[in-house]
């Protein structure tokens, strides 16, 4: 017998008239559901065994269920006598095991299971970004969490010697639904997008991603439909992208940040290269360097803008203390700081009362209509030319006509947005400070080249002499 194999529960061995015949040692194991059998040979005139003798001990023994085929029975019987040996362990009945009820249980979906998330290399020419691998599991509302696993009905067993073995109910694990979920007859679903979590047996869906570690390696490039704070500091090279606010308690290496809420940064904003911050709530911080930086409420920074571009639709306020160093700053209800510019270095030049999305179109269409000028010339000249045959002329002629068309469409929208961009003639600069010499201030394109340094003062569009003015600060 193996011996890997269990002990056997009992044995019976059985009775020959003759002690010299052929006999077996009949074992059971595991409860009566297996019985096996030592077959010993005949010894001098014993007698060997015949498949009648052994069927008349397995029914004296109440051996009755799960009889193998008597060609195996027969084959171990012959084998012994021949041989002259024992044949062990060979199988003589199997029992039919019980089958466990299992009640219905949730079970997670092996999707969103550390296991089954193994990410493909994502690569940049040649070499794996390890920058786009994230440890974090976002689902998207009504998104299967864990899936209903039906019952399983029990069913009794048998034994070997024909005796019922009754099953038992076994309780499977199975997942709860926690935060943010919600249950139907067949599933768990995710209520919101958000953070996937699973812990201490339950699903959660986490509407805000919380980074203890900070941005890095350690967590790749950050995409997340909710609220995002990060409480360790934002390495370069890093994207940012959330569909809440995004808080950052230490300082933030910006290279592409956007949120569709506020921005909070316990520190500063730095950039490097290309960096852009795009914002649709307001931004809080103590400091913006080397930034390009759009805002779609108000931004309030406590130190300093330094070297920056800074877009806001509402303002810019670094209160009665705050420099702008340097920089292209345009708000369009105003800018407050306690002092702009530098004596020596680069150029400051603000901008209020102007919409800068409309301005950016007015940009886009006067390029547009530049170049459909340079067209039309082109054509015109052509079509003046001596040697051009009647059909090329007709063609570039229509040509010429649905250009014309186009460009005067075109004017009348430049037109439009000229009119539209100038969106709040009530807004001023206001400095505590000094304005240093070099400083180009502009409202509603009514511009004010700084001169001499200002002190303590309130700079506004007078609308009747369309110029600006400077006056004190109360």
């Amino acid at each position: 017998m193996d011996t890997q194999r269990q002990t056997a529960q009992r044995r019976i061995v059985m009775a020959r008239d003759n002690p010299y015949s052929a006999h077996i040692v009949l074992s059971f194991f595991n409860g009566d559901l297996e019985a096996r059998a030592d077959f010993m040979p005949p010894v001098g005139a014993g007698e060997p065994l015949t498949l009648g003798v052994i069927h008349d001990f397995l029914t004296k023994t109440g051996v009755v269920h799960g009889l193998v085929h008597d060609d195996a029975i027969q084959k171990a019987a012959t084998q012994s006598a021949l041989e002259k040996q024992t044949v062990t362990d060979v199988l003589i009945a199997q029992g039919d095991p019980p089958v466990h009820e299992v009640p219905p249980y949730f079970e997670l979906n092996p999707r969103l299971s550390g296991e089954k998330r193994k990410p493909a290399p994502i690569t940049r020419g040649n070499r794996v970004d390890h920058r786009a691998h994230s440890p974090f599991i976002i689902v998207k509302k009504n998104q299967i969490l864990a899936r209903l696993h039906p019952r399983v009905a029990g069913g009794n067993g048998t034994t070997v010697c024909g005796q019922s073995i009754p099953y038992k109910t076994v309780p499977q694990p199975g997942v709860t639904a926690g935060e943010n979920t919600k249950t139907d007859e067949n599933a768990i679903l995710a209520e919101i997008n958000g953070q996937f979590v699973y812990e201490k047996g339950a699903v959660h869906v986490r509407e805000t991603l919380v980074i203890k570690s900070g941005v890095g390696y350690a967590t790749g490039n950050i995409l997340f439909p909710g609220d995002v704070v990060i409480e360790g500091p934002v390495s370069d090279g890093f994207t940012i992208h959330a569909g809440g606010s995004l808080t950052v308690k230490q300082s933030l290496d910006a290279t592409e940040v956007f949120a569709r809420g506020n921005l909070r940064v316990s520190g500063g904003i730095i950039g490097k290269n290309q960096a852009l911050v795009k914002i649709r709530g307001d931004i809080t911080g103590k400091f913006i360097e080397n930034c390009r930086v759009a805002c779609r409420k108000t931004v309030r920074i406590e130190r300093e803008i330094i070297n920056s571009t800074v877009y806001a639709m509402e303002y810019i306020d670094l209160g009665d203390k705050g420099a702008i160093i340097s920089g292209d700053l345009t708000a369009i209800n105003g800018i407050r700081a306690g002092k702009i510019g530098k004596r020596a270095g680069r150029s400051t030049k603000l901008h209020c009362g102007i919409d800068f999305t409309l301005q950016q179109e007015q940009e886009k269409a006067n390029t547009h209509f530049q170049f459909l000028t340079d067209r039309l010339e082109k054509i015109q000249s052509i079509m003046a030319a001596a040697k051009i045959d009647h059909e090329r002329w007709l063609r570039l002629d229509e040509l010429r006509r649905r250009i014309e068309e186009e460009r005067a469409r075109l004017g009348e929208k430049l037109s439009d947005l000229l009119n539209r961009a100038n969106a709040n003639q009530d807004a001023t600069v206001e400095v505590r400070g000094e304005i240093a010499p070099g400083t180009l201030i502009e409202i509603c394109h009514k511009a004010l080249f700084v001169a001499e340094p200002l002190r303590n003062t309130r700079i506004r569009l007078d609308p009747f002499y369309g110029k600006l003015i400077t006056e004190p600060l109360k």
